[in-house]
């Protein structure tokens, strides 16, 4: 479904030197799977969704999302990913709840309307389709950002730190979503810095580092090497452990 294949991005600053953001970073992900991207901040987690997003173009190298190639068919990529920022103010662009939902697809588009509803009804907003989003706390702002690129029907689900900024309550409806779209088959990529209330739900785990990729696969067999990179390994699993078996 995603192969990342040796790509290298690189930031341009005017009158300094290229800085590279990701270095040769290879990893595929399957079809209806959720991949863990983790990493401390400016480890390269963002501009790697949004070279996946088809936002950003590799310097070098290629992704492919569901055939679709980068360089070259960014355009196409775009039409299947749908990208959710970690700033739920940057993406809500509509002034109610309901308005936001709509704006993905024509005004005549009934089929497009009927989604969106039954997307917010899935996630729980639906009481909320009249409320301006001036109106909405953090946690709902996040859920509608998810509800309305869902509602546009991608075949692929990026987030961008979705935990953060959430309390407890927040957190628990934030895994129902993720695990409901692993269910439902759409695969998704979800960054974090924090696995806590991630790492379990996923069936695999990548972790960048100063850009680049420090390791990947199944989650259960990287997590003993998570401490020498500098990414806390879940206290779940660092307790657990003793007990018996993780999951």
């Amino acid at each position: 479904m995603i192969s990342v294949e040796h790509c290298t991005y690189r930031h341009r600053h005017q009158q300094r030197e290229e800085k590279s953001a990701l270095d040769d970073v290879s990893f595929t992900v399957e079809r209806g799977s959720l991949l863990c991207l983790a990493g401390a901040n400016g480890g390269g987690k963002s501009t790697l969704l949004g070279i996946l997003a088809g936002l950003l173009t590799p310097a070098s190298g290629r992704v492919v999302v569901d055939g679709h190639a980068s360089p070259g068919a960014e355009d196409d990529i775009r039409t299947v990913v749908a990208l959710v920022l970690q700033e739920a103010d940057l993406q809500v662009l509509g002034a109610t709840v309901e308005e936001d939902l709509l704006l993905g697809s024509p005004p005549d588009d009934e089929e497009g309307a009927t989604r969106a509803r039954e997307t917010a009804a899935r996630l729980g907003i639906s009481h909320l389709m009249e409320r301006p989003v001036s109106a909405l706390s953090h946690g709902e702002k996040r859920k509608l950002c998810i509800a309305a690129q869902l509602a546009c029907g991608p075949k692929v689900l990026l987030l961008d730190e979705p935990f953060s900024g959430l309390d407890y309550h927040g957190i628990l409806e934030m895994r129902a979503i993720l695990a409901a779209n692993r269910e439902a088959g759409l695969t998704q990529i979800a960054s974090t810095h924090d696995l806590e209330p991630l790492a379990d739900l996923a069936d695999s785990l990548a972790v960048l580092r100063h850009g680049r990729l420090a390791l990947h696969g199944p989650v259960e067999e990287q997590l003993d090497r998570l401490a020498e990179l500098g990414v806390r390994p879940p206290c779940s699993w660092t307790s657990g452990r003793r007990l018996g078996p993780w999951r």
